[in-house]
């Protein structure tokens, strides 16, 4: 395992592979999910996702957490919780597939729910993204073509990105649902893509 703190060269360069490797799994696992429709969406994906994308950087990759983790002035759920929120934003997903007819909402949902409950000890933006970008090939019904990804895009631009997630944050804590801030963002980065 490579710490940042001890070798950060190196730690970046093992990141940024992880993340090819992690895109190869996710190319390989929208190709299923075309295939077999949004059912393959499913826990083993996150997990397979999540360990491809901390491998030799963080201990217990591609399994839930069972300790408490702090993110800023987030507090995620209790790991106790942990398995069953995910169960649940997986039922989310398959539930309202058919009926939610624009094609950004369900992998904002997914994006905004997966940072909130925070499943993973490490690596868990990147598997949100991954998830979300994943479920974004299945609504338009292909591996998105253009040079740069959205995952990619939102890399760039972080502080969009926080704000969209924080709305949504702010709206669950008032007792609503609302990710469009963040349908919107990707929404453009999906044009931004496509564009290229």
């Amino acid at each position: 395992m490579v710490r940042e703190e001890d070798d950060k060269p190196l730690f970046d360069r093992v990141q940024e592979q992880n993340l090819l490797r992690q895109y190869d799994l996710l190319s390989n696992c929208v190709e299923i999910g075309l295939s077999k429709g949004v059912e393959a969406f499913d826990n083993y994906t996150l997990w397979a996702l999540n360990a491809a994308a901390v491998s030799n950087i963080a201990q217990f990759g591609g399994r839930y957490r069972e300790e408490p983790i702090y993110v800023g002035d987030h507090i995620p759920p209790h790991f106790d919780r942990v398995a069953d929120l995910m169960d649940r934003c997986i039922s989310v997903v398959h539930e309202n597939w058919s009926t939610v007819g624009d094609p950004v909402t369900l992998p904002a949902f997914v994006l905004w729910r997966m940072n909130w409950i925070h499943p993973f000890v490490e690596g868990n933006g990147r598997t949100a993204r991954a998830a979300c970008y994943y479920l974004l090939c299945l609504r338009y019904g292909d591996l998105l073509p253009g040079v740069k990804t959205v995952p990619e895009r939102i890399r760039e631009n972080r502080p969009a990105y926080y704000a969209a997630l924080k709305a949504a944050d702010q709206a669950w804590a008032a007792g609503h649902f609302d990710v469009s801030e963040l349908r919107d963002y990707l929404t453009e980065l999906v044009r931004q893509q496509l564009a290229e």
